[in-house]
């Protein structure tokens, strides 16, 4: 038997722990594009607990917000996915309708998408864009729309909320308009948020109000959060857990502290090398070599890292890689861990 076919007992029915809200199985997604099929997802699997926050880290271009979009029915005409499961609370999210995905979006499952200038709409107030969720999802009528948009404003903090139903979104601040999307995300009290890359774009000091109020919301709602970043330091910070991805593989997975300072994965340790928050200066940071594999090869590695590698091997370009576990909470998918 292989070692990427090997069974490894679940450590959750030892510890009697609840199954995931969500798990994502095999998870291989590709788009068909005029230069090639680009093959952005491969074999990704991962599962989140309820209450719990997983961060997904990695380089821009590594399959982070492909991986999100796909598990809201919401990815480009262009994207297929080829194989693998993702279920949601015992709901199949890649086997069912788009109706059925009209009705779990925004109510059980919301995003907080990266600009939120972008993502409002600019001509219509941002109370009525709160009424629209609100009126579709939670079949409020008449005046309780009105209170509950403002409700829901306060809810997030915003200042003098009654007013501010009334703003249209460039009237509002980057740090207020994120305020919005969180609340509009909210609006319905999901099961399940995605925040991906919520505090793009804000000063530092908004960036951790934006964070703040997020975690407090989930722990108070017991919501089960996916934090799309780039930021380690705040992955460090707010996760439970981490998964690393990189070109389209997850690489490894683990409680957010281990992950960080005990990487098992090399380029989880070149992307930690990388950041400027863990060197004493520009000069210390250690660029990662090379760049991302080009995903419309024909033939690409088992290991998409391989080329940038230093402990490459022969059995990297040619083995199917072994997802490797350290620990119960630990894995990493690389022959080195295997060894």
């Amino acid at each position: 038997m292989s070692p990427e076919t090997i069974v490894h007992a679940d450590p959750r029915a030892a510890a009697n722990v609840p199954p995931p809200l969500l798990a994502v199985d095999g998870l291989s997604l590709e788009f068909r594009t005029r230069s090639g099929v680009v093959r952005a997802l491969e074999d990704v699997s991962l599962s989140l607990q309820k209450g719990e926050l997983l961060g997904v880290v990695g380089e821009s271009g590594s399959g982070k917000s492909v991986f999100a979009y796909a598990m809201l029915g919401i990815s480009d005409a262009a994207a297929k996915i080829t194989r693998g499961t993702a279920v949601f609370d015992g709901m199949d999210l890649l086997g069912a309708t788009e109706r059925e995905l009209r009705e779990i979006r925004g109510r059980e499952v919301s995003m907080i998408f990266q600009s939120p200038r972008t993502s409002l709409n600019p001509i219509r107030k941002v109370g009525h864009q709160i009424e629209d969720v609100l009126r579709r999802h939670a079949a409020v009528r008449g005046q309780d729309l009105r209170e509950r948009a403002i409700d829901c404003l306060k809810r997030v903090r915003i200042p003098d909320p009654a007013r501010r139903y009334e703003a249209y979104p460039f009237e509002l601040s980057g740090g207020m308009c994120q305020r919005i999307l969180i609340a509009l995300a909210l609006a319905c009290q999901p099961s399940l948020l995605i925040a991906d890359e919520p505090t793009t774009g804000l000063d530092v000091t908004t960036q951790a109000a934006i964070m703040d109020l997020i975690v407090e919301l989930a722990h108070e709602r017991q919501m089960a959060t996916l934090l799309i970043t780039h930021d380690l330091a705040m992955a460090a910070q707010y996760c439970d857990r981490i998964a690393v991805m990189h070109a389209g593989h997850v690489v490894e997975v683990g409680p957010a502290q281990v992950v960080l300072h005990q990487p098992q994965h090399p380029y989880t340790a070149r992307l930690i090398a990388s950041t400027p928050h863990t060197a004493d200066s520009i000069a210390a940071m250690q660029p990662i070599p090379g760049s991302l594999p080009d995903l419309r090869a024909a033939k690409l590695p088992p290991c998409r890292y391989s080329a940038r590698c230093e402990y490459r091997t022969e059995r990297c370009d040619t083995e199917a890689l072994p997802v490797v576990p350290i620990d119960a909470t630990h894995s990493v998918r690389c022959w080195r861990a295997a060894a």
